[in-house]
């Protein structure tokens, strides 16, 4: 589209596009989020937003190193691809999104990589798989409930990416009482984080044990593929993905009427 150019995100532009749709550098997600990136930059991530002069940013992608990745997956050699949304849906069967892909292909070709790869779900918080199928992607891996594991090789002959699994072995090691593990790559979670410990200490009697990963390696053995967020009680995983302090007290009160 004409009216649209991709632009390359860094310390001195952040509070310029923003970050999923938010660019208020007061934001807490967006602020937390800015120095979560700065730090991943050193790692080789890229973050690229659509921008078009009309809407302003339209669009995102966000990709890293495997070997970095904020996944629950081993894809060292790949580049991962975390975030791909367009928020505007006049942009959306325009060709965009693909137009975003292939920025990631340019910088894993640069880079030598294996290829490309990138976790899908048919639920909330990922992108689907459609897009990525229309593009070249192959299915390498899945697990329940609905997560995939899609990627492109450039060489045949490279070995697949694949999901990091043992997650009952890590749950294990969270078997008693709530533990929410979480971090600042989604800008929307610390608000929800907030509003959480707030509604722990005024409505429920427990010890809650609320743990921000701040690496790739705390993050890549999670007990979920999304990794960035998990909502756990006596070893059991109620979420896999952010959710709001009201779906938290829904999901707290019906676990403690059992």
């Amino acid at each position: 589209m004409r009216d649209v150019r991709i632009v390359d995100m860094d310390a001195g532009n952040i509070f310029d596009y923003g970050f999923c749709g938010t660019k208020n550098p007061q934001h807490e997600g967006c602020r937390r989020k800015a120095e979560w990136f700065k730090n991943r930059q050193k790692e080789g991530m890229k973050y690229k937003v659509l921008y078009s002069e009309e809407k302003g940013t339209v669009g995102l992608i966000e990709y890293i190193p495997g070997e970095y990745a904020w996944r629950g997956i081993e894809a060292d050699g790949y580049m991962v691809i975390h975030c791909l949304c367009i928020f505007h849906k006049p942009y959306r069967e325009k060709g965009v999104a693909s137009q975003m892909i292939d920025e990631c292909f340019k910088d894993a070709k640069k880079e030598k990589k294996h290829g490309v790869a990138v976790v899908t779900r048919k639920g909330a918080w990922m992108v689907g798989k459609e897009i990525f199928l229309k593009g070249g992607f192959e299915l390498v891996d899945k697990t329940e409930p609905d997560f995939e594991l899609l990627a492109i090789k450039f060489k045949k002959d490279a070995p697949s990416p694949k999901f990091k699994g043992n997650w009952d072995k890590i749950l294990a090691k969270y078997n008693k009482g709530l533990t929410i593990l979480w971090t600042d790559q989604c800008p929307y979670i610390a608000k929800s984080i907030r509003e959480i410990r707030e509604t722990i200490k005024e409505r429920y009697v427990i010890n809650a044990n609320i743990v921000e990963l701040k690496d790739h390696e705390q993050v890549q053995n999670a007990p979920s593929p999304y990794a960035s967020f998990s909502l756990i009680y006596d070893g059991e995983l109620l979420a896999f993905h952010p959710i709001s302090n009201k779906r938290f007290m829904n999901i707290m009160d019906k676990i403690l009427r059992r």
